[in-house]
C-alpha cells in the first residue's frame, strides 16, 4: 500500500521522458512536457517559458552530448517547475565546434535558459552531465 501511494505521489509531481538521439525528438518531447504541465495545472506563463527551456536543454543534449539523454520534470512548491536534462557527457572537448553547425544559428540556448530560469546550473557526475533550471512564478 505504501509503495503504491509513493508511486502515485511521484507521478503527480515528477515526469521522466527518454530523449531519442534524433533531431525530431525535440518537438515530441516538448509536446509530452506540455501535456504533463497542463495535467499539473501549471500557470500558462510558466508553461510557455518551461517549454522553451525544455526545447533548449533537449536540443543541447542531442546536438552536443552522447546518448542516452533523459528529461525529468518535477513540481516544486508553489507554482514552480524544475527541468533537468541528463546526458552521457559531451561529444567534443570544450571549445570545439560541431561540424556543419552555423554559429549564428546555434549557441543561444544557454543564454535563453539563464534569462528565463529563477535558478539554473550544471551537475557533472559519473553517469554524465545534468543541466537543470527552476522556473517559478513571480
Amino acid at each position: 500500500m505504501a509503495a503504491q501511494l509513493t508511486t502515485l505521489l511521484r507521478a503527480a509531481y515528477e515526469y521522466v521522458c527518454p530523449v531519442p538521439p534524433v533531431a525530431g525528438a525535440v518537438s515530441a518531447v516538448r509536446r509530452s512536457a506540455a501535456e504533463v504541465l497542463a495535467d499539473w495545472s501549471v500557470s500558462p506563463g510558466i508553461v510557455e517559458d518551461a517549454l522553451l527551456v525544455v526545447s533548449e536543454l533537449v536540443t543541447n543534449a542531442i546536438m552536443h552530448a552522447r546518448p542516452p539523454a533523459v528529461l525529468r520534470l518535477s513540481r516544486v512548491p508553489g507554482d514552480g517547475v524544475r527541468i533537468e536534462v541528463t546526458d552521457a557527457g559531451p561529444v567534443l572537448s570544450a571549445g570545439r565546434a560541431l561540424a556543419g553547425t552555423d554559429p549564428d544559428e546555434h549557441g543561444r540556448g544557454e543564454t535563453i535558459v539563464h534569462a528565463l530560469a529563477t535558478r539554473h546550473g550544471i551537475r557533472v557526475h559519473t553517469g554524465g552531465v545534468t543541466r537543470w533550471a527552476d522556473l517559478t512564478a513571480g
